[in-house]
């Protein structure tokens, strides 16, 4: 989930009449062909930057297309506009996250979190445990961003000190993460599914959980077959860090309320961004109280002071900050750049949904929608071309709500003449439009997540079971006809 001031209902597919499917595809054979280019050039540093400058070469094709096409400029940036408009809350969110990521290194809630992390979690089901944990937290809170950006720095923690795959570990967390945010009624693209599709919220949670648990449940599955089959350097050197991290840091079972706190509130329908200011500001307390040490040496003084405490926790939330400790892998692990260090997550969203609002403007979503529908016409053909259009979406709009959105609009009255429930298309929204955006580098979920875990999307893009495999499992309920309730059963029902 991504917090978005706008609200992704009211927001109007444009529709260009002129345009034809080979001009709507223009941008995006353009746009996959230049990123293709570019990686192979910068490979992993392509997101640092260049990767971002190709997004806005993407969207000026589509502007090129769309001015041949007779759509004024005007309206292009207008779309635009509003686009970024509405990543507002989004962005806000990353900055938050920074921040407090920051506090709650230097206030030891982190450092705390791994360290009875290590002693409590074995590292053979540690895999099974991230799914499982951050899975009861996103359904408590509604959402995956907050979840990541709390419970998930930990765990990717923990997983570095035990010498764990940190790919492996992210997508075990994305994948209980996206579970409970895909189920949880707090979660805002769990209400907004049902709406674009006809149904109501309950009979939607409902009818997911038919694909949704036997998809957990094999992540599951695979995730304990990998805990065993895995060596990690974590059993020797326990103890060595445990003892580093001891030394460094005034560890206390007292710091677990900062995380309870915030957890609590969003529980409580807390606005997240609220919330996390809240755990900010809270870990800025609980370093003066519990690492004063740490708080003067980050204000440039040897002794704690008005002054220095408040130039050191202002530092921990702006800027780069690092804590030394006796074990060379921690001090790697106990750094955080602050809200700076969301900078070029920014960056890439503002360009990526560029891009996405020269596409909306010009026509060319509700096009590829519309050729996408006409593809097929039997009933399985209905559902692969909903998963096509929500995958590709996520891929060209880099935007999970105009994955649900334009398809739920496009395909909801096609359901309906095929004697469809409209909890099909809703789930089917679901299951391939939510869960998939973290897997696309420069959508606004794949760069949030990739940049709060500090893992890139294509380390732990195999190891996202779960969001990679909704959407297959989804077409194979509708390929054999399995809980593909018609109109009149659920009238009846």
């Amino acid at each position: 989930m991504s917090n978005q001031d706008q609200d992704p209902k009211n927001q109007e597919i444009v529709e260009n009449r002129e345009l034809s499917i080979w001009e709507a595809l223009i941008p995006i054979i353009a746009l996959v062909g230049m990123l293709a280019y570019n990686v192979f050039v910068f490979g992993d540093d392509a997101l640092s930057g260049s990767n971002q400058f190709i997004l806005l070469l993407g969207a000026a094709v589509a502007a090129l297309v769309g001015i041949f096409n007779k759509t004024s400029f005007d309206t292009m940036m207008e779309e635009v506009a509003q686009n970024i408009k509405s990543t507002a809350g989004a962005i806000l969110i990353l900055l938050m996250v920074g921040a407090l990521a920051g506090t709650w290194l230097i206030s030891g809630i982190i450092p705390t979190m791994i360290y009875y992390g290590l002693q409590i979690l074995n590292p053979s089901i540690f895999l099974a445990a991230c799914v499982v944990i951050c899975a009861i937290i996103s359904v408590a809170t509604g959402s995956s961003w907050t979840t990541s950006a709390t419970v998930g720095i930990a765990l990717i923690g923990i997983a570095n000190a035990l010498g764990i795959s940190l790919g492996m570990t992210a997508g075990a967390i994305l994948s209980g993460a996206y579970f409970g945010d895909k189920l949880s009624p707090l979660s805002d693209t769990t209400n907004l599914a049902p709406a674009m599709a006809g149904t109501d919220l309950f009979t939607h949670i409902q009818y997911m959980l038919y694909t949704t648990v036997p998809t957990v449940t094999i992540t599951l599955i695979v995730f304990i077959i990998i805990g065993f089959n895995i060596e990690t350097s974590g059993d020797a050197d326990t103890s060595v860090i445990l003892t580093a991290i001891d030394d460094a840091f005034t560890i206390s079972p007292w710091l677990f309320l900062v995380p309870a706190i915030v957890i609590f509130m969003i529980v409580k329908k807390t606005a997240p961004l609220i919330a996390l200011l809240i755990g900010t500001l809270l870990g800025g307390i609980a370093a003066l109280i519990f690492q004063p040490e740490i708080v003067a040496t980050l204000g440039g003084s040897e002794t704690l002071s008005l002054e220095s405490g408040y130039k050191g926790i202002m530092n921990a939330i702006t800027v780069d900050t690092a804590i030394e400790t006796t074990n060379e892998n921690l001090n790697d692990l106990f750094a955080a750049s602050g809200m700076a260090g969301m900078l070029g997550t920014i960056w890439l969203i503002i360009c990526a949904m560029t891009f996405g609002g020269v596409m909306d403007a010009i026509g060319a979503l509700a096009r590829i929608s519309k050729f996408m529908l006409n593809l097929f016409e039997s009933t399985f053909g209905l559902f692969a071309s909903t998963v096509a259009t929500c995958i590709g979406l996520n891929a060209t709009a880099s935007d999970q709500y105009l994955a649900i959105v334009v398809p739920g609009k496009m395909y909801a009255k096609a359901y309906k003449d095929k004697g469809l429930a409209p909890e099909n298309l809703s789930r089917t929204l679901e299951d391939s439009g939510t869960v998939t955006s973290v897997l696309v580098p420069y959508n606004t979920c794949g760069a949030y997540q990739s940049g709060v875990l500090g893992v890139s999307v294509a380390d732990y893009f195999v190891y996202a079971i779960f969001n990679w495999l909704s959407p297959f499992m989804t077409l194979i309920f509708a390929a054999f006809r399995i809980k593909i309730r018609s109109l009149k059963e659920a009238k009846a029902f």
